[in-house]
């Protein structure tokens, strides 16, 4: 017979994935020791991985220089405006000498939907430059080369590194800045220090994909104002299960994107009470 240790969050078993409405979620102990929350992040990433099978990077691009330009252009503007505006701007600017010598006026007018588009403009600009100058026009494949590079950091980095490279990052966005400390992964305010804490817990070849499956908990599940903790497939896990309703009826309308209706499913929710419109309702 396998010895309890006493803490919900050390015991080796998982829970049942996903039924927010049929088992009384767990409050996270105060005490909870370094190994307990491992456990249960590592718990949490994989329900997360059940429950968003659809996760990826949402910012469409071919190739390392066009996801660098997009997540640019996505910083305060939703993923599906930046989608909007880069196929035409991607086919105008093909290369990072393209960039480099384009026309200021013109290259503001078409990304600036996106908004801050004089800043991004300059960023562009100068992106372009410098990959022209340093890296014969391509986009390097190492962190600190990128960190090096006009209007790249860190998380613009993971992103690059992760999805056009193969390289685990763990990107740090405002949804999953939100969700980890929500989840008590971490009290860390720093995104740096939150990366960095969430690489602790979390199997580095599950980096990308795991920023992937928070980014899109936030979008769909996990709101910053009001999260829909009845119809949650992580509330038996997670410590801030209360935060929105509880009750399945009034959780289920706040389900959102195409998968609304399997989400609530998951969580032990009656599909039927997910609105029509919910799947058009997710960024």
């Amino acid at each position: 017979m396998t010895r309890s240790s006493g803490n919900p969050t050390d015991r080796a078993a998982d829970p049942p994935a996903g039924r927010a409405g049929s088992a009384r979620p767990r409050r996270v102990s105060a005490g909870e020791t370094v190994l307990g929350r491992k456990r249960r992040a590592r718990r949490m990433a994989r329900v997360l991985e059940q429950t968003h099978p659809d996760a990826h990077c949402e910012l469409r691009h071919d190739g390392p220089l066009q996801l660098a330009v997009a997540t640019i252009l996505s910083a305060q503007c939703t993923d599906k405006r930046v989608n909007e505006v880069t196929p035409e701007l991607f086919a105008r600017y093909p290369t990072a000498a393209d960039y480099a010598r384009a026309d200021r006026a013109e290259l503001e007018q078409l990304i600036k939907p996106t908004g801050f588009f004089r800043n991004k403009t300059d960023s562009l600009i100068r992106l372009g430059q410098a990959l022209v100058e340093r890296h014969d026009g391509r986009v390097p494949g190492r962190l600190a080369e990128l960190t090096a590079l006009p209007g790249i950091g860190r998380k613009t980095a993971n992103v690059i590194l992760g999805n056009a490279f193969g390289v685990p990052g763990i990107t740090v966005d405002t949804h999953f800045q939100r969700l980890v400390r929500r989840w008590a992964w971490t009290a860390e305010t720093d995104p740096v220090k939150i990366e960095f804490a969430v690489a602790d817990l979390i199997e580095k070849r599950d980096w990308t994909m795991l920023s992937h499956r928070v980014i899109f908990h936030g979008r769909r599940v996990c709101h910053a104002r009001t999260p829909a903790c009845g119809a949650c497939t992580l509330a038996p896990l997670c410590p801030a299960y209360g935060t929105g309703p509880t009750e399945a009826a009034a959780a289920a309308r706040l389900l959102k994107g195409p998968r609304a209706a399997e989400l609530a499913a998951a969580a032990g929710v009656d599909p039927g009470l997910v609105p029509a419109a919910a799947a058009a309702d997710a960024r």
